[in-house]
C-alpha cells in the first residue's frame, strides 16, 4: 500500500482515540458529549483508534452498536488494505 494512504489512515485512526477519548472525559465530568452518531461515523474511517480508545478507556463497550459495528469497520479496512495491495502488486507474503 502508498506510504501516504498508510500514514494518513494511522493519523486518521489517532484523531478519532482522541476523539473517544473527549468523549470519555466529558461523560465522566458530565458535560456536553459528542453525539454517538459522530463517534460512529469517526470509526467508519479510523476503526482500530475507535477500537483501542474503546479498549483502552472502557469506552462504550456496553453499546451494542458500538461493539458489533467498530469490529465490523475493522475487518472492512482490512479487506480493502489487502484489496488495495493485492492491486499495487505488493500482496504481503
Amino acid at each position: 500500500m502508498n506510504e501516504t494512504l498508510l500514514i494518513l489512515s494511522i493519523c486518521i485512526n489517532i484523531v478519532v482515540l482522541v476523539l473517544y477519548g473527549i468523549d470519555k472525559f466529558r461523560a465522566v465530568c458530565k458535560a456536553w458529549r459528542i453525539p454517538e452518531r459522530v463517534l460512529l461515523v469517526a470509526a467508519i474511517f479510523g476503526p482500530f483508534g475507535a477500537y483501542l480508545a474503546m479498549r483502552l478507556f472502557r469506552h462504550k463497550i456496553r453499546n451494542t452498536r458500538f461493539s458489533i459495528l467498530v469490529p465490523l469497520f475493522i475487518v472492512l479496512h482490512v479487506v480493502l488494505y489487502l484489496l488495495l495491495s493485492m492491486d499495487s502488486g505488493n500482496m504481503p507474503g
